[in-house]
């Protein structure tokens, strides 16, 4: 049978990061009826500047936060690859339980973070998004990468489109002028992040929204890389 909805994987490298990239994104294409996945790899229990945090309390938190605004997104469910947080590593291992899910749940398009940034970028970003784009193209289209899958009955599968949040060199513009206030609920969910930080952010999230805007006539944007895979 054909698909009819189109599916979308978002490769977030910690809880929250999909908020502050392409929430407004993910929510506007939820309203149109796309089907969101989420697949985030790691479990956060390092981003805390609190002498009485634990590393195993801080990822029990933020695995709640993140399927919070995961729920507020309308995100039909969360997948959590739980690596610590500051350790993804480019492997075969990793590699390997992307391309499954990619043949798992065979989206249309796939969000990460862009792995090119020149300056500063958190190292688990340009890994995870590095690797996913490694996942896409050649490994998960190719039957004779991790043949293994074949056996759970999971055939090769080709992404369409990528997109990119965090690139430099932005390319595409999606308004989300309507679904701001969603994106801003989602990221509010992550109180162990933003916090107390929450009203100074928010006006600087809306600042970028705007510029990013800007270039297509949007009131407010999201900004990213797109690739059209054509192979």
């Amino acid at each position: 049978m054909e698909k009819s909805k189109i599916t979308v994987m978002v490769v977030t490298p910690h809880p929250d990061d999909a908020e502050f990239g392409t929430a407004g994104t993910v929510a506007s294409w939820v309203k149109q009826g796309r089907e969101v996945v989420y697949v985030v790899c790691t479990n956060g229990d390092k981003g805390s500047s609190d002498p009485d945090m634990t590393s195993e309390r801080l990822a029990q938190i933020r695995r709640q936060e993140q399927q919070k605004a995961a729920n507020i997104l309308g995100v039909k469910e969360v997948i959590f690859l739980d690596h610590p947080d500051g350790e993804l590593e480019d492997t075969p291992a990793f590699r390997g339980e992307l391309v499954r899910l990619i043949r798992k749940y065979r989206p249309d398009v796939v969000i990460t973070s862009d792995p090119y940034r020149r300056y500063l970028w958190h190292r688990d970003h340009r890994i995870a998004g590095t690797v996913t784009l490694d996942a896409i193209f050649p490994y998960a289209r190719d039957h004779l990468s991790y043949p293994e899958h074949i056996a759970e009955g999971l055939a090769p599968h080709r992404v369409k489109e990528v997109y990119l949040w965090g690139s430099e060199e932005p390319d595409t513009f999606i308004d989300i002028t309507e679904t701001f206030d969603i994106k801003m609920a989602a990221l509010n969910c992550h109180a162990s992040q933003v916090g107390q930080y929450m009203e100074i952010l928010g006006q600087r999230v809306r600042e970028r929204a705007e510029k990013m805007g800007q270039k297509e006539g949007f009131p407010l944007a999201e900004a990213f890389r797109r690739i059209e895979i054509t192979y």
